[in-house]
C-alpha cells in the first residue's frame, strides 16, 4: 500500500478566524448556522466541524469531495454575501487553507487499522 496515496478529489478547507472586539457573537451564529444549512445540502459536501482555542482563535474544518463542489459553494450568492459581512462586521483576520489529503487511516478501540 502506498503510504502517500491521494484521496481522489477529496478536499480539506481549514478556515481560522479571529473576531474584532465588540463582536454581535449571537448574530454570528446565526449566520454560520444559515451557511451551515446551505452547504450541508449542497451536492458534494461531505462534513464541517468548527473549534474554539483557549487563545481567541476558531478553526473550522469543512470537506467537500471535489474542486468543483468546493468552487460552487465559494460562489454561492448567500456564502459570498456572508463572506462580505464577515471581513465587515465580525472578523479581525482569518485564513483559509485548501488542502488535498496525502494519506488516510483510522483507527477505532477494536484496534483495527483501516487505510481509506
Amino acid at each position: 500500500m502506498n503510504p502517500f496515496r491521494k484521496e481522489a478529489g477529496m478536499v480539506v478547507v481549514v478556515f481560522r478566524t479571529r473576531l474584532k472586539d465588540g463582536t454581535d457573537e449571537q448574530a454570528l451564529t446565526a449566520l454560520g448556522e444559515r451557511m451551515f444549512e446551505i452547504a450541508s445540502a449542497m451536492p458534494g459536501f461531505i462534513s464541517y466541524k468548527d473549534f474554539a482555542a483557549p487563545d481567541g482563535e476558531s478553526v473550522a474544518i469543512v470537506e467537500f469531495d471535489s474542486l468543483e463542489t468546493l468552487a460552487a459553494w465559494r460562489q454561492h450568492p448567500e456564502h459570498l454575501a456572508a463572506q462580505e459581512q464577515g471581513r465587515q462586521e465580525y472578523f479581525a483576520s482569518y485564513q483559509v487553507q485548501v488542502c488535498a489529503p496525502l494519506r488516510s487511516y483510522r483507527f477505532d478501540v477494536s484496534g483495527r487499522h483501516v487505510e481509506d
